[in-house]
This record gives structure tokens, C-alpha cells and sequence, in this order.
């Protein structure tokens, strides 16, 4: 199962650089996520559903990535952590690069924790814990 989780996000990071770089719709990123989600961050927490409207937010955030000079983001590290035979705690370290223009490229390291479900072998995020996106980005002259 782990070499299948590790696939599915490797999977993942490449369609998110795809929609990065406009070469992909956002609409079909969304087969990683179950039909309804839970999210946490210091912003507090959210349930979702996997319908148009996440397309819809989805499209902002990544509209949201571009105009802040996102180029890239790339997996550095991956965890998996059982909780039992169908779910599992997934802690990603992501490492995303920034074209700021004005100034050299910048890096910055982040890790997001996600929760998955696999149901007839398909993994799917029914949940994830983030930091504090926008206090780090502010951290580092950005947005």
C-alpha cells in the first residue's frame, strides 16, 4: 500500500505543476479527493464537497499561486503512518519555488498533513491539516 501512496501523490504533484503552468485543466485534479472533505488550518476548519465548487476554489487558489509567482512545487519527503487497513496519515513536505521578479527565485519548505481513505485500491483525501500558508508567505515578502 505505501509504494501505491507514494504513486498517487507523485501523481498529484505532477498534475499540480501542470495546472501551474496552465497546461492542464484544475477540474481534473480533483479525482484525488473523496466526494466530501474536511480541511485545518489556523484559519480554522472547513467541510467541502467534491462538486463544482471545488473546481471553483480550486481555480482561485492556483489563479492565487500564479500571481504571486509560484513555479513549481515539489514533494521533498513523504511519511506514511497507518491508522488501520483502508486509512492512513500522509505527511507531505512540499518545497515550492517563487519567480519574484524584482529578486532571485525563492524556496520555501512547508509540510501539509493529509488523510486518506482507498476503497477498491483508490486512494482518496477526506481530509488535511495545513500551517499558516498566508503568515509564511508574508514572512518572506510575498502576497
Amino acid at each position: 500500500m505505501e509504494e501505491t501512496l507514494r504513486r498517487f501523490f507523485e501523481r498529484y504533484e505532477s498534475m499540480a505543476n501542470r495546472v501551474l503552468a496552465n497546461e492542464m485543466d484544475v477540474g481534473e485534479t480533483t479525482f484525488a479527493f473523496a466526494s466530501e472533505f474536511i480541511a485545518a488550518s489556523p484559519a480554522g476548519v472547513m467541510a467541502g464537497k467534491n462538486d463544482d465548487s471545488l473546481k471553483v476554489s480550486m481555480a482561485k487558489g492556483y489563479a492565487r499561486y500564479r500571481e504571486i509567482g509560484t513555479k513549481e512545487l515539489r514533494i521533498r519527503k513523504i511519511a506514511i503512518t497507518p491508522i488501520d487497513a483502508l486509512h492512513f496519515l500522509v505527511r507531505v513536505n512540499w518545497r515550492s519555488l517563487y519567480d519574484l521578479q524584482d529578486r532571485p527565485d525563492l524556496t520555501i519548505d512547508f509540510e501539509v498533513h493529509y488523510l486518506l481513505q482507498v476503497r477498491d485500491g483508490e486512494p482518496k483525501i477526506f481530509g488535511w491539516v495545513s500551517g499558516d500558508e498566508e503568515a509564511v508567505l508574508k514572512e518572506h515578502g510575498i502576497g
